[in-house]
């Protein structure tokens, strides 16, 4: 790592919370990025430059937090000495932001998140030891696009969840596995370094992070005894206007196994799409795809989950 310049943007989460109590609650987002990077023994030749973006609980994570995360991680790719970058961030919706940076910037550099299921002052602090893979990660020769480091695990953008709600180890790219694990003080790589198959000109990058509102796409589940009402209700004109919401222009739906959905809201979908809502069907199984088949009438999301497909949506809509 001697040598390289990284730049850490710090947001918040588990990783910078700190304890609230003897009963082991924690409050996210609490210490700076720069605090966090004190303690850590890292090589004399090591050029580090922190940034605090944001500081909030990553369940909290909106429009605001996400543009301006954009525009840090443009400028600071955009300088020849930096070698990469690491964001420090919360596990919630980690794999949210992982996919839109890639989606968007689909950077040429390597850009690391990493997180923390355990607070920064906790005895057994898991945060420190991320932080120090991520680097690790970011430094790598040939690194590139946006990946997660957690537990020793690399995990891809495009692949990575939360697949638990407690453990150190509590992120998976399921089917398509890690890309690598980050062992001894180095990477070990298994899979290559992900790749957007699609690149947004700087124009568009930049009406991405500035506009005041993106497209609205709301997530609905197919489940047992499922009502249409919930769906009528999303696209109502009258419903948005109540509570001051732009109307819904998009619908992705955690469909039942291979991308089949109740009748009841199948209908209802078909009544949105009638009206000029774009549908798209996930699956809300944790391991697996939506493999298309003929006849479908409306398109899968290319192994996406849920919440990506909903990024992905948005930003066709945009």
């Amino acid at each position: 790592m001697q040598g390289k310049k990284i730049v850490v943007l710090g947001t918040g989460g588990t990783i910078a919370g700190t304890l609230s109590g003897p009963a082991g609650g924690y409050v996210a987002a609490q210490k700076a990025v720069a605090a966090l990077l004190a303690g850590l023994p890292l090589p004399a030749a090591v050029e580090l430059v922190s940034e605090q973006v944001a500081q909030v609980d990553s369940k909290d994570m909106d429009l605001a937090v996400w543009q301006a995360l954009l525009r840090r991680c443009r400028h600071w790719l955009a300088q020849p000495e930096v070698q990469g970058l690491v964001i420090t961030h919360g596990t919630d919706t980690l794999e949210e932001t992982a996919y839109l940076l890639q989606a968007v910037l689909a950077p040429a550099k390597p850009v690391v998140l990493t997180c923390a299921m355990r607070p920064a002052d906790a005895i057994d602090a898991d945060g420190p030891q991320n932080l120090l893979d991520a680097l690790t990660v970011a430094a790598e020769p040939g690194a590139h696009g946006v990946v997660v480091v957690c537990a020793g695990h690399i995990h891809s953008a495009f692949d990575v969840q939360k697949v638990h709600t407690w453990q150190l180890d509590a992120f998976s790219s399921g089917e398509a596995g890690d890309l690598g694990q980050v062992v001894q003080g180095g990477v070990v790589l298994t899979r290559n370094w992900p790749q957007s198959t699609v690149k947004y000109a700087a124009d568009a990058i930049e009406k991405i992070v500035s506009l005041a509102a993106w497209p609205r796409v709301e997530i609905v589940l197919s489940h047992a005894a499922v009502s249409e009402a919930t769906v009528d209700a999303l696209v109502s004109p009258e419903v948005a206007a109540r509570f001051g919401a732009p109307p819904v222009r998009g619908l992705v739906v955690a469909a039942t196994g291979n991308g089949t959905l109740h009748r009841v809201l199948e209908a209802a979908l078909q009544r949105a799409a009638a009206q000029g809502v774009r549908v798209v069907r996930a699956t809300r199984c944790a391991q697996g795809r939506v493999w298309p088949q003929p006849g479908d009438a409306w398109p899968d999301s290319q192994g996406l989950s849920p919440v990506k497909a909903r990024l992905a949506l948005t930003l066709e809509l945009l």
